[in-house]
């Protein structure tokens, strides 16, 4: 999962994209970049490794001059973490140059990527994104929408795009619209981001999501969109809901928060909790699921585990060492309000079950006498395919144990999972078009062929 922002008609495009970015940091932690381009057509960019604060001087800032740019904030899930995978992906060709930040992962890279090189391209970087830029280069088509349109012909999996060709601003969903892209307008300028609260934070206003298929151009004449081939079914993530947008924003035309609240409402229907005294959540991702919770079941909601904000998302860590270290410097319990009490502790979802195990002993530490674990989604049993790092299934503890057993495994009392109908029922505009392929296994389409390769990015 990546987050990406792109801006024309503003001459504090770069420092534009750079606030925005700090709205989608949560979205990728592992490097962070900006392209602007000037309409003489000159462009600058810089990319680093960490966080968008870890290195953006405002010196650096503004030497990023032009009324174009894009960024994106990355993680990594084809392709190591290196500074060479950071993006926005930069380039010179023929043409004058191609700059591009991508969110979401395309299934037929490797395949792709040896075509290309058995034609004699060269690559800098083991991303799967890189594969839509030699495309891009091969083009002959006249307009930059139409170039675009013909290097993404074939390419299959998730992509939301945006792309700067010469001094045209692209932006582009996958026919089957699993990542999310919004458009808003800021005075004069055209706005693009992964998520409306990196609209809010700049003062644009939304004005639609980019169309499943679509491609929308901005340049010196106004925006213009070029409608492509939309799946007749969409496959929208529905993980955005559950865990990855931040509770602010709007995705897919839904609020984030509502969603999560209706998840959380309708976990509390299908699975009470008989004689729990409070109820409280996993901060921060599972906070309104918790409120939903509390609402519907009546218990009272509390704060019971204390998140230390400056540690990252752990699920988003590289690394498993990363994930392990950065989960015992990253909560506390309040011993105050779990000694003596059955609780309900609300969590978004289990991956592999080992952050879920420490939390569960920190409870139980703090002198919680009963813990039952109520998780907002169903069990996951398969790896994702469409920009989701999500482990193999010999690493997801639900595919390998059914629930008692993982309940065990963890360490609670009792253990209850959101149905996948009840899923479906609780997010806006469900029960379908959505991808659900992690907790159903029905993949919409075809796994990569070498899953290794594919993980490599090469």
């Amino acid at each position: 999962m990546c987050g990406i922002f792109g801006i024309r008609g503003s001459e504090e495009a770069a420092r534009v994209t750079h606030l925005g970015l700090y709205s989608l940091q949560h979205r990728g932690q592992e490097s962070a970049g900006i392209v602007a381009v000037a309409e003489d057509g000159s462009a600058q960019t810089v990319r680093k490794m960490g966080l968008v604060s870890d290195g953006f001087e405002e010196d650096r800032i503004a030497l990023l001059r032009g009324s174009t740019a894009i960024g994106h904030t990355r993680y990594s899930t084809a392709g190591t973490s290196t500074i060479d995978n950071a993006q926005p992906v930069f380039v010179r060709f023929r043409g004058g140059h191609i700059a591009l930040a991508h969110n979401g992962n395309l299934t037929n890279a490797v395949e792709l990527r040896g075509a290309l090189e058995a034609e004699g391209s060269i690559f800098a970087s083991t991303m799967d994104s890189e594969v839509i830029v030699h495309r891009i280069a091969k083009s002959r088509a006249a307009k930059p929408e139409e170039q675009l349109a013909e290097a993404l012909n074939g390419v299959e999996g998730a992509f939301s795009v945006v792309v700067v060709i010469g001094t045209t601003l692209l932006a582009a969903r996958d026919p089957h619209g699993w990542r999310p892209l919004a458009i808003g307008r800021l005075g004069d300028a055209w706005v693009f981001a992964s998520e409306t609260c990196a609209l809010d934070i700049v003062g644009a206003t939304y004005v639609r999501d980019v169309a499943a298929g679509e491609i929308v151009a901005v340049d010196e004449h106004g925006m213009r969109s070029m409608a492509g081939p939309a799946s007749p079914v969409l496959h929208r993530c529905v993980f955005e809901y559950i865990y990855f947008a931040r509770p602010d924003s709007r995705v897919f035309g839904g609020s984030v928060d509502r969603a999560r609240r209706a998840l959380g409402r309708q976990l509390a229907k299908e699975q009470p909790a008989p004689g729990a005294d409070i109820v409280f959540a996993v901060p921060d991702s599972s906070n309104a699921a918790a409120l939903g919770y509390a609402e519907a079941s009546g218990l009272q909601l509390e704060h019971a585990l204390i998140r230390n904000h400056y540690v990252g998302r752990t699920f988003i860590q590289p690394t498993q060492a990363g994930r392990d270290a950065k989960v015992k410097v990253k909560y506390n319990a309040v011993r105050e309000v779990l000694e003596g009490k059955s609780v309900v502790m609300v969590d978004d979802s289990i991956v592999r079950g080992t952050t879920t195990r420490g939390l569960v002993a920190l409870l139980r530490g703090a002198g919680a006498r009963e813990v039952h674990m109520r998780v907002s989604s169903p069990p996951i049993t398969g790896p994702c395919y469409y920009g989701i790092d999500t482990p193999e299934r010999e690493q997801l503890i639900a595919a390998n144990m059914p629930v008692a057993e993982v309940g065990r495994a963890i360490g609670v009392d009792s253990l209850g999972y959101l149905s996948l109908d009840g899923m479906l029922a609780a997010v806006p505009d469900g029960p379908g078009g959505f991808c659900h392929a992690c907790f159903s296994g029905q993949y919409p389409t075809q796994p990569p062929v070498d899953i290794k390769r594919y993980r490599a990015g090469a």
